[in-house]
């Protein structure tokens, strides 16, 4: 009989940017961890589940000869992606970014450069139009190979080393939680991925703590 693949949670938006979306899209300590890169299809689920390509991207690669070897082959070079941006993020976590990181970015710099894209204008989808000439300006993805779907995550990292400021990025302060945050708080003072997660967590355990101390 044939064993259906294990089904994996809802992936974790809770970065305040794509970018840090993608660091935690592999989450939990190493006896509980939760990949949702593990193969190419959980790539393409989860960069659809993010906004960064359509739905039905997965299928164009997936009909085409030896297309699931390719699609898994994404899959770790987007795992290898992600775990050298956790690397520079975690350099510089804390510090503002100065001239000199660009000296580190070569692997993003190379990956946008391969991109195969173009701006269009069209019709806006739907009120309220922004502007309100009810037109749009949309990037448009040429789709012939499988690397592809790491330029959309390319260009986020982009847009987090050349706008975010790193002095605002976070781990959260749960004891076993490995999720990072750019804190966009008015107060900077964001201390969890997530109240309704760690937060509540948290105050759980400090007021079973207040009880403990109350009976000693």
């Amino acid at each position: 009989m044939t064993t259906a693949p294990p089904t994996r949670p809802d992936p974790l938006f809770l970065g305040d940017h794509p970018a840090m979306d993608f660091l935690n899209s592999v989450a939990g300590q190493p006896d509980g961890r939760t990949e949702w890169l593990a193969d190419g299809p959980g790539l393409a689920d989860w960069l659809a589940r993010a906004g960064l390509v359509e739905d039905g991207v997965a299928a164009t690669f997936l009909d085409a000869p030896d297309g699931r070897t390719a699609l898994d082959a994404a899959a770790g070079q987007a795992r290898d992606l992600r775990e050298w941006l956790r690397a520079f993020v975690r350099r510089h976590a804390g510090s503002g970014l100065t001239a000199d990181a660009a000296a580190e970015l070569d692997v993003l710099n190379g990956l946008l450069a391969d991109a195969d894209s173009h701006l269009r204008v069209e019709a806006a989808d739907e009120p309220p139009f922004e502007p309100p000439s009810g037109l749009r300006l949309r990037r448009v993805r040429r789709w012939t190979a499988p690397r592809q779907l790491l330029h959309p995550l390319a260009e986020a990292i982009g847009d987090l080393v050349a706008h975010a400021d790193f002095r605002l990025i976070r781990t959260c302060e749960g004891p076993d939680c490995t999720l990072m945050f750019l804190d966009r708080t008015k107060s900077h003072a964001r201390r969890w991925c997530s109240m309704a997660l760690c937060g509540n967590r948290a105050k759980v355990a400090a007021h079973r703590a207040r009880v403990r101390d109350r009976r000693a």
